[in-house]
């Protein structure tokens, strides 16, 4: 597979941040949204455990952050839609096919 390139690293890691605060906040507009419903209270709250339980295990929200991760990482974030193929376009063409591969099985 790919090894990951030293720049390829450093953009990642600076990039993640970003991406991350953005699902995020989509993900508490979706809670305020769900709070606002006119359910038992009792029921709202159980029902937001169970979703932030299940938020908190997406790849969008928490990662391990190892360079030779990097385009499985990729591909799970564009898998999970917190971003699009596009937003790969700063890294090399290496990564973005490494990334592809994973996701098409092929190199588009």
């Amino acid at each position: 597979m790919y090894e990951v390139s030293k720049s390829d690293w450093k953009l990642f890691r600076e990039k993640i941040g970003g991406w991350q605060e953005r699902y995020m906040e989509r993900l508490v507009e979706k809670y305020i949204k769900f709070l606002s419903s006119d359910k038992a209270a009792s029921e709202k709250f159980w029902e937001l455990e169970k979703k932030i339980k299940k938020d908190q295990k997406n790849p969008s929200v928490i990662l391990e952050l190892r360079k030779s991760d990097v385009p499985w990482n990729l591909a799970a974030l564009i898998k999970k839609k917190v971003i699009k193929i596009d937003d790969i376009s700063e890294f090399s063409e290496d990564l973005q096919d490494a990334v592809k591969l994973i996701i098409y099985g092929r190199e588009d």
